[in-house]
């Protein structure tokens, strides 16, 4: 048989090494990895929060954890490109499933995600996060600050985010706002890229507008991250409305003149002067998908965000 393994995700005996099982077939864990939600030795944890009562226009993003780990078989088994390595020869990754949340209690949604997320973080593994909405990022990005202190803010957005907030809103739209605000990111060391809306504020951080994207080569855009970022400790958040919506239709507030997602994941490949030490991946809208082109493209971000993990640990072990 070709296949030397089925459900890997239940059956591998460790967080390290690749799976056998057919794309087809098996059960869906992040890129196969094994569910666990014991995080002893593992160096990067794939962690879903399926929440989108913050939306301020179509819902369906708390099904995008499951569409990011469904499209992510397509990685199974094969040297990732354009790393051209088995990430998990080396980097020990599990995927530990989703955040439990009430769904009759929104209010109570930001301090859930904030204590998991920081339970996962004292482990001091990476976090990579799937939503849901992009107020998911609000609460995790606390976790992060716990430890890390004011992080620079590396923003794939079409949408600024920056929004007035009273500090109590449930909003995908506002969360920026909060974090400048509250100490949680360093304005003068974030950027966003990809902005093709306005909003009344800009809160001191540097804007790549879509057009100017379009202009720009992908070197020239990671060169500008490099250099706003400055050697800080970077969380990275990628909102898939970023792309244009013909390469990411499934999101729930699509703005056309976005870039490619060969342009941006160009991008992502040759951040590897940033210091990230958090990501994420949100806003993946299954329901409003064609042939799983948004939930693909999700995935290979995510995909993204472990093989830059891998080099790093290649490169210092050399």
């Amino acid at each position: 048989m070709p296949s030397s393994s089925i459900d890997h995700a239940f059956t591998a005996r460790g967080p390290k090494g690749r799976s056998g099982d057919p794309t087809y077939a098996g059960a869906l864990s992040f890129m196969r990895r094994k569910y666990s939600k014991n995080v002893t030795g593992a160096e990067a944890v794939v962690w879903g929060i399926p929440f989108d009562a913050a939306v301020t226009n179509r819902p369906g993003a708390r099904f995008g954890p499951q569409a990011i780990r469904r499209a992510s078989a397509i990685f199974d088994c094969d040297p990732q490109y354009p790393f051209n390595r088995d990430l998990f020869d080396d980097l020990a990754v599990i995927d530990y499933g989703d955040c439990l949340l009430d769904s009759g209690n929104h209010q109570k949604t930001p301090v859930a995600i904030e204590r998991e997320a920081a339970k996962i973080l004292r482990s001091g593994a990476f976090l990579l996060t799937l939503g849901g909405d992009h107020f998911v990022t609000w609460p995790v990005l606390k976790a992060h600050a716990a430890i890390h202190g004011p992080m620079a803010l590396v923003q794939f957005d079409a949408h600024q985010d920056t929004w007035p907030d009273d500090g109590k809103r449930i909003d995908h739209g506002s969360f920026v706002a909060r974090a400048v605000k509250d100490g949680i990111i360093d304005p003068d060391r974030s950027i966003q890229i990809g902005i093709r809306t306005h909003a009344p504020d800009d809160c001191g951080i540097k804007i790549l507008y879509g057009h100017e994207v379009e202009e720009m080569r992908a070197a020239d855009i990671a060169y500008v991250i490099a250099e706003r970022t400055g050697g800080k400790k970077t969380y990275v958040t990628f909102d898939i409305d970023c792309l244009d919506p013909a390469f990411a239709p499934g999101t729930g507030t699509p703005v056309a003149g976005g870039p490619s997602s060969a342009k941006i994941l160009s991008v992502l490949r040759q951040m590897t002067q940033i210091d990230i030490v958090g990501a994420d991946i949100v806003e993946v809208a299954p329901a409003y998908d064609h042939a799983d082109i948004t939930a693909i493209a999700g995935s290979t971000v995510a995909m993204h965000y472990l093989g830059l993990l891998a080099e790093k640990k290649a490169r210092d072990k050399a």
